[in-house]
């Protein structure tokens, strides 16, 4: 279906449209070929194995007909030439891992649904973005700079019409429907495209005489009922006229401690000037510190991370005695890190700390030092927490960090 520029446009007014669908482009496919440039453009199957199915293969193969879940031995009649190549889902798992992250950094309410795609309710994000359509170039750009992969993003009111337009932008784009424009985009659609209508469910809609959306939006609800059943009928009645009461719902509860918490950022312009990646640790430290407070857990296990102007990547562990969530601990741990690489005018491009093995704060178990005193950074640390909730992440923060930077980041 083309799209009407009047209707469906990330320059369309996105007023309300606080629901996100991500999904990236031809996931396995697009990670298994990032560091392989003398595959860029051709044609690759990512699968094989003991399944023999096609996991995920590029636009280049797809052109052949090949798709996802498709035999092998068919995929590879179809497109003779293309490259095959094992999954490695180690591998898969770390980017998916980042990339959940980094939404994670814009709101808490992500809803994974796969290893590749997600729901963001971006609604408490707009102090920070002026715009929805604004948070997803940001993570658009984010996404193709930090783990050079592609991805397309829906903008909409609803989950089921986000979903939709994310599908409608593929390849790296993005696409928004407002409010006034949802039964224009959603009409027009086949049936198949409605939340819950698979193949069989399709094939008897067809029987009906409903080949579209808006075919089931016209149909009396009662007519629909006595042919889908009560129930579901009726819910196919909302959705073909854009209702949908689902939420955004985190798939991680609150009461479940997350295994690390992490912020990466990468430079407005790369740098190799130590002073300015040090501030940039200590700001990266008190946000994930502040993290981990919010979320009660500590963690004992501290990892820097570098990734150099020719996108070549490096990571630094080091595990404390004793577990922690305050920002004077991690940030000297990520320094020491950051000092014992003996980087010497080195061009930076990104940097991140990460702090892993969480657990609950009120059970971890921590030496106390003779003669510390009974009240310290922990108390103060909580009382700048109290703080920046109420008046904004500005509100309190290092000295250091209140020179203005030169080395602006992307995010607003």
């Amino acid at each position: 279906m083309a799209l009407d520029e009047t209707t469906c446009a990330i320059t369309a007014d996105d007023t309300g449209c606080t629901v996100l669908h991500v999904d990236m482009d031809a996931f396995y496919a697009s990670v298994a070929v990032r560091d392989r440039p003398e595959l860029r453009d051709r044609p690759v199957i990512v699968g094989g194995g003991h399944r023999g199915v096609v996991l995920s293969a590029t636009y280049a193969a797809r052109e052949y007909g090949v798709r996802s879940a498709m035999p092998m031995t068919r995929a590879r009649r179809l497109c003779p030439q293309a490259r095959v190549i094992p999954p490695d889902f180690e591998r898969f798992g770390a980017v998916s891992a980042a990339i959940m992250e980094t939404f994670r950094s814009v709101t808490p309410l992500v809803e994974p649904l796969s290893m590749d795609e997600a729901f963001l309710d971006v609604s408490g994000s707009l102090r920070r973005f002026p715009s929805p359509t604004q948070v997803g170039v940001y993570l658009q750009a984010r996404i193709a700079d930090e783990q050079r992969i592609t991805c397309s993003v829906g903008v909409a009111t609803t989950t089921q019409v986000a979903k939709l337009a994310s599908r409608r932008a593929k390849p790296d784009g993005l696409v928004v429907v407002p409010p006034t424009g949802i039964t224009a985009f959603l009409h027009p659609l086949g049936v198949e495209e409605l939340w819950g209508v698979g193949d069989k469910t399709a094939a008897q809609l067809h029987r009906l005489g409903l080949q579209t959306v808006g075919d089931v939006a016209h149909t009396p609800e009662s007519v629909l009922q006595r042919a889908m059943g009560p129930a579901f009928g009726a819910r196919l009645h909302v959705l073909a006229w854009g209702g949908d009461d689902r939420h955004v719902t985190p798939r991680r509860g609150h009461d479940e401690p997350e295994r690390s918490i992490g912020s990466d950022e990468t430079f407005g312009r790369d740098t190799d000037d130590p002073a300015v990646v040090l501030r940039e640790l200590l700001r990266l430290s008190t946000k994930v510190a502040g993290r981990m407070r919010a979320a009660n857990v500590s963690g004992r296990t501290i990892t820097l991370r570098v990734r150099f102007f020719d996108f070549t990547t490096i990571t630094r562990s080091r595990t404390l005695r004793d577990a922690t969530n305050q920002t004077p601990e991690i940030y000297a741990t990520a320094a020491d890190l950051f000092a014992a690489l003996g980087l010497q005018r080195a061009r930076i491009r990104l940097v991140g700390v990460r702090v892993e093995g969480l657990g609950d704060t009120a059970t971890a178990a921590r030496q106390l030092m003779l003669g510390q005193r009974e009240h310290g950074w922990e108390d103060a640390e909580r009382a700048v927490d109290r703080a920046t909730n109420r008046f904004g992440g500005s509100a309190v923060r290092p000295a250091t960090l209140i020179t203005p930077r030169s080395d602006q980041s992307q995010a607003p």
